[in-house]
């Protein structure tokens, strides 16, 4: 009898593991896999590329669809509503918001639309798409402001090239080989981009992996850096003192002309 339930808890502890041997095997790359933001910088074309592999070698038919999700490094932001003064015909600063985590770039591809592949409770999930982005604001406030300035967020952070999709971005040939290209624009911050591609079949995610990009900056853009962030007051007195200067050179130079 104990051999005999020996026997069917190993059984029951290899089904699980027998299972995940059957789902397919992403193997995904870039082309770059570090960034360097030096004076000059205009943005970079990233290629995102990769395979599905079945685990056994023999292809099924099994439909797949791809998606692509690239994040960079996560930071606290403030989100002010400007509000119109009809009487004066001025723009002031009203209600405004903060969120605990925002990505400061996103961008997401697909080899067709989410929602034709899963359902809005999955995209939520993984976030696959700005209208699933989880930004974590703080304190307590009203559900309908809240989604109006989250999409507030996002809209200006389009506008600013920092977040993007794409519905028809990811091409996949024959279910095996897929590839996208995203762009990173020169308005973005150093850290650790990380792009996640999801595989999805039967309107569930069935694998994921995961790459890395080191976006830096070297030489002078990193010192001034340094010098803003550990000496503050000195690197603003330099500031306000260049800003002087060179309005009073392009005076005197004007003035002789």
């Amino acid at each position: 009898m104990i051999r005999w339930l020996l026997l069917v808890l190993a059984a029951a502890l290899a089904m699980p593991a027998a299972a995940q041997q059957r789902e397919p095997i992403l193997v995904p790359d870039i082309s770059e896999h570090t960034i360097v933001l030096r004076q000059g910088f205009t943005g970079s074309d990233v290629l995102l590329f990769g395979a599905i592999l079945p685990p056994d070698g023999v292809r099924s038919d099994t439909e797949y669809g791809v998606v692509i999700v690239l994040k960079g490094p996560t930071e606290p932001i403030r989100i002010r509503e400007k509000q119109r003064l009809s009487w004066l015909g001025i723009w002031v600063n009203a209600d405004s918001t903060e969120y605990r985590s925002v990505p400061s770039f996103y961008a997401m591809a697909s080899s067709r639309p989410v929602l034709d592949m899963v359902d809005e409770r999955t995209a939520a999930i993984y976030e696959l798409g700005l209208d699933y982005l989880q930004l974590s604001p703080t304190g307590q406030i009203n559900p309908e402001e809240q989604a109006r300035f989250s999409t507030g967020l996002v809209d200006l952070r389009r506008r600013q090239n920092l977040y993007t999709q794409d519905e028809h971005g990811v091409r996949l040939t024959e279910d095996v080989l897929y590839r996208a290209r995203l762009f990173i624009p020169s308005n973005v911050i150093a850290g650790e981009y990380v792009a996640e591609t999801f595989a999805i079949a039967d309107g569930r995610v069935i694998t994921s992996a995961t790459s890395v990009i080191a976006v830096r900056k070297e030489g002078f853009e990193l010192t001034v850096e340094e010098e803003s962030r550990d000496n503050a007051f000195f690197y603003g007195l330099f500031a306000v003192g260049l800003s002087v200067f060179m309005g009073w050179g392009a005076g005197r130079l004007f003035s002789l002309v």
